[in-house]
């Protein structure tokens, strides 16, 4: 039987540059479209521009590079079926990671490290299952909201502050609020530091 086809914005191999796995080499397969279209958002290109693939041709795909560590991102992945494209991936033996804004409940059983980046509504259910749940600050950061965010730190999930565009003055902000709350950690994007995709 056929198994139902993805929208695809792009696969490609690079280098994991923020967060906890920042320097990692992984198959980034970013997913097509997300309901938020946040104004910030770095990747506007995915809303719209996809390729329909099933399962199988991703997974063709991602065994062209030799590279066990698959990250999922979007656009918003939760937006589509992810079961069957999860399930091929690790039937092939590949380490998922995904990337969410987590405002949709998801079952992240088949997902070895879940990433949820807070936009204008998340649920608690996401932030409890996350293993690192990434903030984006920037000058108009409401820092009372953040703090709300700063219960679900625990052994398992660790909280990062991302400095929005990496401005010297975002990256200022956070580390004076990581230096007032030493359970936080720093996220710098250094892929755009060092000019890789």
């Amino acid at each position: 039987m056929q198994r139902p086809s993805l929208k695809i914005n792009e696969i490609f191999y690079s280098i994991q540059g923020e967060g906890k796995h920042t320097g990692m080499p992984a198959v980034f397969v970013r997913l097509s479209g997300c309901s938020m279209r946040c104004p910030w958002c770095d990747t506007q290109y995915a809303h719209t521009a996809f390729t329909l693939m099933t399962p199988q041709q991703i997974l063709r795909q991602v065994q062209t590079f030799p590279c066990k560590n698959v990250i999922i991102t979007g656009g918003e992945p939760t937006e589509q079926p992810l079961t069957p494209l999860l399930e091929t991936l690790k039937a092939a033996g590949y380490t998922i990671h995904m990337e969410t804004n987590g405002y949709k409940d998801t079952d992240v059983s088949l997902i070895d490290f879940v990433t949820v980046s807070p936009k204008r509504y998340v649920s608690p259910h996401m932030l409890a299952k996350a293993d690192v749940i990434k903030l984006v600050v920037g000058q108009e950061t409401d820092l009372q909201d953040l703090q709300k965010y700063f219960a679900y730190q625990n052994a398992k999930t660790q909280i990062y502050l991302q400095p929005q565009s990496n401005l010297q003055e975002n990256i200022d902000l956070c580390v004076k609020i990581i230096k007032q709350n030493p359970f936080l950690r720093l996220s710098l994007q250094t892929h755009k530091m060092a000019n890789i995709r």
